[in-house]
């Protein structure tokens, strides 16, 4: 038998149900993936969108204070967005801000802010734009929730084939209150939750990507020691902005490193799969060398330009940290010295640059302290081990008005009770514990099945929520698991897929999916409703919130 013939019959000996052969991979990477209708897709994705910034954006200014970290980050915002740099501010700030007063609350010198800039330099776009106030400052993480549930829709109509699926994922994401919460403060999360989306979201139409464009510049399969096409998959384009999505994630919170890691591993061995699925022998490793590279260069070097990029505020105004934050804390951690560029004369033209950029190091490992050492072992109200996040352990009350006497706000308490208002960061429990139960059947389906998609959401919820185990003696909080929402809901959504199936053909089997997709979709939407008032500030009678609350560990 020829070669060619060989490898023809090798890539065909699998059947499809109905008996026929599946076609050889090359053939089947020729054409993209058969999508349903592009206009109702698109369509049905942005009225899901449409839906989630309605319930993001309503009554988004109250309550009229700082929630829980916005008195950092909205403040920090409103001085890179005036001064260029952040800005230490005086004591009574924050009731000067409230009352509309914006002027004599910064001081001079710099603030030592502790996670990088993209999330404040967004904030500070809805601060410029509306002004600073609850509003104003809250506004462009309303933006991002709902683009993320965008992102979530195509990436899921993407994997599944299906634009019913890809609404439904949208929906559950819409549908969580830890993600609905998070589009109305103006904390950082809900950032490196949407750039990492974005950043996954091109790694998989890169795999998608790459194997059509094997198919049309190696038509034929590799026969012997071949290496395959090297030279026309050099340039990726969906990795390239998957690099530029990383590196704005990097630039919101540091968390998104471990992701970035796996991914790029993970673009890497698709390639070596499509590789072999073509014929080359020993794929693995000849890909580690032509898409491996490629690959690293595409993500990993371009997050990295990215991330400096995203300092440029900082480098500018380098002199000022040079000044007043060069001898720290941080920096003597551990017998360090002062930042050698305290005392250099000042540079210009390129060595001005450098300079910058090796005081900027100094202050990334400032940073890195302050995360690793200075914390430990302080206690937080609503600290919560990482070990019990995605059983909705521990929640983080970020406002709170007690203690309503009856007759006095609309409260219509018993006598002898109160109202309340809380505003609660809390996963819709039915989504996370279902979503367990899914990522359990993801497991199951991508070690015997062999399935990549249900292995993508594997590696999304490892690579997110293991490492912060590794420091579970300083205080975490549970909000820091919306990064792994979205492959939580990537698993139930592809579960539902499988219940339900592919076949129009109405069985009985299709009818009891169905139902039970369908069920669990219409528990989460009811749950969702049934907490809504804790998390949008809502008036409850003290009966009425203990009704929500039901775990002590909740309180």
């Amino acid at each position: 038998m020829p070669p060619d013939t060989a490898v023809e019959e090798r890539v065909t000996l699998s059947r499809t149900a109905e008996g026929r052969p599946v076609p050889p991979a090359r053939v089947r990477a020729r054409g993209r993936a058969r999508l349903e209708d592009p206009v109702v897709g698109w369509s049905a994705s942005i009225g899901v969108a449409v839906l989630a910034f309605f319930l993001r954006v309503w009554h988004l200014g109250t309550p009229h204070e700082f929630e829980f970290d916005e008195t950092y980050y909205a403040k920090d915002a409103w001085s890179l967005a005036h001064f260029g740099y952040v800005r230490e501010y005086v004591g009574n700030a924050n009731e000067k801000i409230l009352d509309g007063t914006t002027t004599g609350v910064w001081k001079d010198s710099p603030s030592m802010i502790v996670h990088p800039e993209v999330g404040k330099w967004l904030i500070a776009l809805g601060e410029k734009t509306f002004g600073m106030d609850p509003f104003g400052w809250r506004i462009a993480a309303a933006v991002v929730g709902s683009l993320m549930v965008l992102v979530m829709c195509r990436l899921a109509r993407r994997l599944t084939g299906s634009t019913a699926l890809g609404c439904v994922a949208g929906l559950l994401l819409t549908f969580d209150g830890l993600q609905l919460v998070l589009s109305r403060l103006a904390l950082l999360d809900i950032f490196v939750a949407f750039f990492m989306l974005c950043g996954v979201t091109c790694v998989v139409n890169d795999r998608y990507w790459y194997r059509a464009r094997m198919a049309r510049v190696a038509p034929d399969p590799v026969t012997g020691r071949g290496w395959g096409p090297v030279r026309g998959l050099l340039f990726r384009p969906w990795l390239l902005v998957g690099g530029v999505c990383w590196g704005l994630a990097l630039g919101s919170k540091w968390e998104a490193a471990y992701a970035l890691a796996a991914f790029g591993l993970l673009a890497w061995l698709w390639s070596a799969g499509a590789r072999r699925s073509f014929g080359v022998r020993w794929p693995v490793l000849k890909s580690a060398l032509v898409d491996g590279i490629p690959a690293f260069v595409h993500l990993v070097l371009v997050a990295l330009v990215v991330y400096v990029a995203t300092w440029t505020g900082w480098l500018i105004h380098a002199q000022e940290y040079e000044t007043h934050l060069s001898a720290t804390q941080y920096t003597h951690y551990n017998g360090g010295k002062d930042w050698p560029t305290r005392n250099e004369p000042d540079a210009s033209g390129f060595g001005e640059v450098t300079q910058s950029l090796r005081s900027l190091w100094h202050y990334q490992r400032d940073v890195y302290m302050f995360h690793t050492h200075f914390l430990n072992d302080s206690t937080h109200t609503y600290a919560s081990k990482p070990s019990g996040w995605l059983l909705l352990n521990r929640p983080v009350g970020v406002a709170a008005d007690v203690d309503i006497k009856p007759g006095t706000q609309g409260c219509d308490a018993p006598a002898g009770s109160d109202c309340l208002r809380q505003v609660l960061l809390l996963g819709t429990p039915v989504l996370w514990w279902g979503g367990l139960l899914a990522l359990l059947y993801a497991a199951a389906m991508w070690v015997g099945a062999r399935d990549w998609r249900f292995g993508l959401t594997i590696v999304g919820t490892l690579t997110t929520w293991l490492p912060w185990l590794m420091y579970d003696d300083r205080p975490i909080f549970l909000f820091y698991a919306v990064v792994t929402l979205p492959f939580l809901v990537l698993a139930v959504t592809l579960a539902m897929g499988k219940l339900i199936g592919t076949s129009p053909v109405p069985t009985a089997r299709r009818t009891a999916g169905v139902v039970v997709a369908g069920s669990f979709f219409v528990l989460v939407m009811v749950n969702f409703a049934w907490f809504w008032p804790i998390w949008t500030d809502q008036l409850l009678t003290h009966s009425e919130w203990l009704d929500r609350i039901w775990f002590q560990r909740w309180i």
